[in-house]
């Protein structure tokens, strides 16, 4: 009998099955020990020696693994495939150890798998390793870090700060950046600027927005019109007008790349943007699309684990991907070579793949009957980025026009986009943060329309908007928003 070791106990009914009756698993529930929480129990002095203990909960859990490994004749320890993952079957080990239940001739491997297919967990099983002792001691030196800076810190604070709850190796430092930046934004005097925005009608017909950048033969700067005054009579100025021409119409094509599939991060932050889902509840429901449904009587993992920094896909996934592009598409939206994704940071941990559906050609649609409403929606957020990171770009025409006032009295400018041939645009576009109202920016070249302008064609005047902005505040709120997030995840 061989004896398996996963964490949840959902995965562990799947995974028997794929294995057959040779397989015993067991699920752990999780990690099965910890530091226990009195001081001592990490010793920098000594090396940094820690001591740990069962937790009371997973006694039970130890002893059924304990039980079942006796007399067993492989061990195959198949946690997650990350530091954590790798940090529980290290557990498991050691504790097994202490009980001395190891047979001599007991063989002990570690599997680790990024998918829930039955493909994956068969060829994992065929391809065991050894226990990753450079994740474990990882794991170890992050364990360590934050009993050392939580127990030492979080008594401080409750006395000195009544009603706190904790400090912590990451929130607590957070929690610094956040105040830093708040005292900046509180300090700050902000400066105060005004635009006038011109609503006009093109001559062909359609409305478009242009903004006033020169005024009385002077180009005006960020602070041309400083106050209310001035861009008041700016804008009588402009309503007494006559004759608003086009003067000049610059062209320039561009592209739009899709980005990467999903990393846990991108993922956490898409799913906020798009579907508003918090970062924790984000994790839940991938959890529940990578641990599987019920689909035709079987158990089938939906997605990739979730849990990465990568953006790289498997070569089988990537010719899959293509091949949907190309049936579902068109040749056109396929381009001539496999897009390649490279993780750029330097100090990622985690060497799997992106986190992408385990079949590209089961659709949202194949699988709307076994998911509810949010994993649905989570599911088709990540079939779709990935298979729009296949796609051929976006082409546009970014446009810059101007429009000359009573000849040099004034001068607007409007600058919009049209898309020539949407690529993934077809498909999925990416979410940005909302910008604050009183960001200076009014819109993006891709959501601003301009309708056909040629130039010494007449535009006719609509109306004309007066807005008040301010500067550099906006800039410390984004940053502040940013780490209130990092706060959080």
């Amino acid at each position: 009998m061989n004896v398996v070791i996963v964490e949840s106990p959902a995965k562990a009914r799947t995974i028997n099955k794929y294995l057959g009756r040779d397989f015993h698993v067991l699920a752990s529930y999780g990690h099965v020990r910890d530091l226990p929480s009195k001081d001592g129990s990490v010793r920098p002095d000594s090396d940094f020696e820690m001591d740990w203990e069962v937790d009371s909960q997973a006694e039970k859990r130890i002893k059924e693994i304990a039980s079942a490994v006796k007399g067993a004749d492989a061990l195959y320890l198949a946690t997650d495939p990350d530091r954590e993952g790798e940090a529980i079957s290290w557990h498991i080990l050691e504790e097994l150890r202490r009980r001395r239940v190891l047979g001599e001739n007991l063989a002990i491997r570690r599997v680790a798998f990024n998918a829930i297919t039955k493909s994956a967990i068969q060829e994992a099983f065929e391809q065991p390793r050894d226990l990753n002792r450079e994740l474990i001691e990882a794991y170890l030196a992050r364990r360590a870090l934050d009993y050392l800076v939580g127990f030492t810190l979080s008594p401080v604070l409750w006395r000195k700060l009544p009603g706190s709850k904790s400090a912590g190796r990451v929130q607590s430092v957070a929690l610094r950046l956040i105040c830093e930046r708040e005292a900046e934004i509180e300090a700050f005097r902000p400066q105060e600027y005004w635009t006038i925005d011109a609503h006009l009608t093109a001559q062909q017909g359609g409305q478009f927005t242009a903004r006033l950048t020169h005024l009385d033969g002077q180009r005006l700067d960020k602070f041309g019109l400083p106050n209310a005054q001035s861009a008041e009579a700016a804008k009588a100025k402009l309503e007494n007008a006559n004759d608003f021409k086009v003067a000049g119409v610059e062209r320039k094509q561009s592209k739009r790349n899709p980005q990467p599939p999903f990393t846990t991060s991108t993922l956490q932050q898409e799913a906020s943007r798009k579907l508003g889902f918090g970062a924790s509840r984000t994790m839940q429901v991938a959890q529940r699309l990578y641990e599987g449904v019920e689909m035709n009587g079987e158990a089938v993992g939906l997605i990739t684990y979730m849990r990465t920094d990568g953006v790289q896909i498997s070569q089988e996934a990537l010719t899959q991907t293509r091949d949907l592009v190309n049936r579902r598409f068109g040749s056109d939206y396929l381009p001539d070579k496999p897009r390649q994704y490279a993780t750029k940071a330097k100090n990622a941990q985690e060497a799997h793949e992106a986190i992408r559906p385990t079949d590209l050609f089961r659709t949202p649609e194949d699988v709307r009957s076994v998911l509810n409403d949010e994993a649905y929606k989570l599911y088709e957020l990540v079939w779709k980025r990935t298979v729009a990171s296949q796609m051929e770009s976006a082409r546009l025409d970014q446009v810059q026009a101007t429009i000359r006032v009573d000849y040099d009295l004034a001068q607007l400018r409007a600058n919009g986009s049209t898309v020539t041939f949407d690529g993934f645009y077809r498909l999925y576009r990416e979410s940005r943060d909302e910008e604050s109202e009183s960001s200076d920016r009014s819109g993006t070249e891709d959501d601003k329309r301009l309708p056909p302008l040629k130039e010494g064609e007449p535009a006719h005047q609509a109306r004309f908007g007066v807005a008040r902005r301010r500067l550099r505040e906006v800039l410390l709120l984004d940053d502040l928003v940013a780490l209130r997030r990092l706060a959080f995840l």
